[in-house]
């Protein structure tokens, strides 16, 4: 089956849409068609994706929007500046809106979440010597490798929480560690190896803040997944991206700073570039580095601008569509893969509260994920802080109940231990 490629907008095909909850018929009539070129391609391939988690499929729009960008570059030259800066406050509040954080200039674009995580170390005062950090064992690698190297050159003191005998993190346990000592608090909402959901974050934020120490929340696995509070938590700083849930590919990050930081003369980053300056198309050249108002100061040098461009249309989808929708009908399809897999004789983790893809424990992880993707089932695994390994399945909008049947088959027979 061929998807012809629409004309419609987002806007008119979430119109289209309608209220109320989503089912399989009313995603294909009206959603469907923004997707034709990937649809294209996975009716060719016959491959059930469910790697949703971890690259996300594109709306047509996407290849657009950046085709746009490079055509003002062709056409405009240094004219181009104009649609691209348009595009980055357009990336910045729709990612503010998608973390429920009122300032818009709070969210500032970073390549990648570690860039946001590197920002943060190099900017807060610490208590004593260095900084005194204190993060889990199940944190991503990209924060996990980072802590680490900084730790290895005494740039900071690292304090690890270990997972409980089942590879859960508890966030009592968490609450508990943090002393006078710490400075800053590093925690996922949602564990990237398990999918577990830390619903209980907030206790971690107010007992980092009872002691004197900053938390910054790593939200890559909730934001786009599950609605968001970043200004309600009072968490000190945030740190995601668009890769996965929201469409937007590689590149596409971001730090978010509470409002009450941005213009702290005592939290004044240091990882800074040109674009951080008060006025940075005026090339003034002051004895003193005067930073730019709000979030603007957070900036760094001369932004990559195409990476935000190319995440614009998955935001405006995810937000047009609504993440509450997307989260209902995300748990709706874990459940049917879960349901389907157990019926055919395996036994999947799906348990809540978690975010969006359920798991498989298998033996041989890199045996398990070659085999599904000769068979034609995209997945992905992650050892979990234990070492233990598991596959991880999202199904996402795109995929249909039949493609979670026919992939549950092969599920069972290729994941157990």
């Amino acid at each position: 089956m061929t998807h012809s490629a629409s004309t419609h907008t987002i806007e008119s095909a979430v119109a289209a849409l309608g209220p109320g909850e989503l089912t399989e018929a009313r995603v294909r009539e009206h959603l469907w068609p923004l997707f034709s070129r990937v649809l294209d391609r996975r009716d060719e391939t016959g491959v059930v994706y469910l790697a949703n988690h971890s690259l996300g499929r594109p709306l047509n729009r996407t290849a657009e929007d950046v085709q746009r960008a490079l055509d003002h570059w062709y056409r405009d030259l240094d004219g181009a500046w104009e649609p691209w800066s348009d595009a980055m406050t357009r990336y910045r509040a729709m990612n503010a809106r998608l973390i429920g954080c009122a300032r818009e200039d709070a969210v500032v674009h970073k390549v990648s979440a570690g860039q946001g995580l590197r920002t943060v170390l190099n900017t807060i005062e610490p208590k004593r010597d260095r900084p005194r950090v204190l993060t889990t064992r199940g944190e991503f690698d990209a924060c996990d490798f980072i802590l680490k190297r900084y730790a290895a050159k005494g740039r900071i003191d690292l304090d690890w929480v270990d997972a409980d005998e089942h590879g859960r993190f508890d966030a009592d346990a968490i609450a508990e560690r943090v002393t006078d000592a710490h400075d800053l608090v590093v925690v996922s909402m949602v564990f990237y190896a398990t999918g577990q959901h830390l619903a209980e974050v907030q206790t971690v934020i107010d007992a980092a803040h009872t002691h004197g120490a900053l938390v910054m929340l790593d939200t890559y696995h909730q934001a786009g997944v599950m609605p968001m509070d970043f200004d309600g938590s009072r968490a000190d700083f945030a740190i995601g991206g668009n890769y996965k849930y929201t469409r937007g590919g590689s590149g596409a990050c971001w730090l978010a700073v509470r409002d009450d930081h941005l213009d702290d003369p005592n939290l004044q980053p240091i990882d800074t570039g040109w674009f951080a300056k008060a006025d940075h198309f005026g090339f003034q050249r002051d004895d003193v580095a005067h930073l730019a108002a709000g979030g603007d100061g957070w900036q760094e040098g001369t932004p990559a601008l195409l990476c935000m461009v190319q995440a614009l249309a998955g935001l405006e989808f995810t937000l047009a569509v609504g993440v509450d929708r997307l989260r209902a009908y995300n748990v709706h399809q874990r459940r049917l893969l879960a349901d389907a897999i157990y019926s055919a004789g395996g036994d999947p983790i799906n348990g809540e509260p978690r975010g969006a893809f359920l798991l498989m424990r298998v033996e041989d992880l890199a045996y398990a994920i070659d085999v599904l993707r000769a068979e034609a089932v995209v997945a992905d695994g992650r050892p979990d802080s234990r070492g233990i390994g598991h596959v991880r399945f999202c199904p996402d909008l795109l995929t249909t109940e039949e493609e979670i049947d026919r992939a549950a088959q092969t599920i069972a027979r290729v994941c157990h231990e």
